[in-house]
């Protein structure tokens, strides 16, 4: 770490004022962003005021504030260190994650060394994927670490995505020979036989989140031969009985609207060579009245597995607009 602390600046009041020195001038533009957005979002979000004082910035507000946004400066200039970009969502990942803060436990903390030497991240084709939470960061590392993983919780805390990011990252690697994305066709109001075409048209709509998801980490026209060549499918979870799958790696979404008779059976398509995620929001059941959610029975049934990862987002997981974490709480504390 290059930059330098400067000693604390006496103040009347209880609001502190230190000061961080950036010696690369480059760099230091880079960390404040165009305009001084990224140092406004910093402003914003941990409730401090940053001035930029030549290759200096002073850190103004509450101690413990002050602290903490020195840390996602520190981090923040560490990573442009490194030649990495900085994005707005790497601010947010830095504030979230905070210097050095590793909540998982050691049984985590190991895993996570044997993943890329200690970093997180995901590398696809198109796009280098890193952990904005905590949770996120164990369940990246579960994912690398269990040849069966579970990941339950909200909408929009990414557990889809870094699934199938995991899953590209694997291919791409030639440690699995063809991925698999599936889910149930269940929607609430609408069923499969009252859309127009055929089959697979009639089946697309409630498969797009997964060629979304894909189409982020790979070229549309690779992605698309390789789904001509079926060494990518996606497809409804009926269409996985009576299958076994070798050398893939597979990910079941939505699982909360599978049947505890289809997610036995698709739980037991694991195959030699392969890996498993299963990806669900128990507060987002779409199934009849009185059908137990397979995503129930299967936590309630193989938690007691050492073998099998199970991952749990909150709110404070979710990576999307800022307003999705408030209307799920809000949802959440109404009942």
């Amino acid at each position: 770490m290059t930059a330098s602390l400067q000693p604390p600046i006496p103040a009347a009041s209880t609001s502190s004022e230190r000061l961080v020195e950036f010696p690369d001038n480059r760099l230091l533009i880079d960390l404040c962003g165009e305009y001084d957005r990224n140092l406004a979002d910093i402003e914003t979000k941990l409730g401090v005021q940053i001035l930029r004082r030549g290759n200096q910035l002073a850190v103004i507000g509450d101690a413990g504030a002050t602290e903490d946004a020195i840390g996602v400066l520190s981090g923040l200039y560490e990573r442009l260190e490194a030649g990495r970009d900085l994005e707005q969502g790497d601010i947010d990942r830095q504030i979230r994650m905070g210097p050095g803060e590793d909540p998982q436990g050691e049984d985590a903390g190991e895993q996570l060394e044997m993943f890329k030497g200690g970093r997180v991240e995901i590398k696809t084709r198109k796009k280098l994927v890193e952990p904005r939470t905590a949770a996120q960061k164990s369940y990246v590392a579960s994912l690398f670490s269990h040849d069966l993983a579970f990941g339950i919780g909200p909408a929009g805390t990414g557990k889809t995505y870094l699934a199938v990011a995991a899953g590209v990252s694997m291919f791409l690697a030639g440690e699995v020979d063809r991925i698999v994305l599936s889910r149930p066709a269940v929607e609430a109001g609408e069923r499969l036989g009252f859309l127009p075409g055929d089959m697979k048209e009639k089946v697309d709509p409630y498969m797009q989140p997964l060629y979304d998801a894909l189409a982020d980490f790979l070229p549309g026209k690779q992605a698309a031969k390789l789904i001509e060549e079926k060494r990518i499918e996606i497809a409804p979870l009926a269409f996985m009985r009576g299958r076994t799958l070798n050398n893939a790696f597979v990910v079941l979404d939505e699982a909360q609207n599978a049947t505890s008779m289809q997610m036995k059976m698709f739980l037991t398509r694991l195959g030699e060579g392969s890996r498993m995620v299963v990806t669900g929001d128990r507060s987002q059941v779409d199934l009849p009245r009185g059908v137990t959610s397979g995503l129930h029975d299967a936590e309630r049934l193989l938690k007691p597995i050492e073998q099998i990862g199970f991952t749990y987002f909150s709110a404070r997981d979710v990576v999307r607009h800022p307003l999705v974490a408030a209307i799920i709480d809000a949802y959440d504390t109404d009942v």
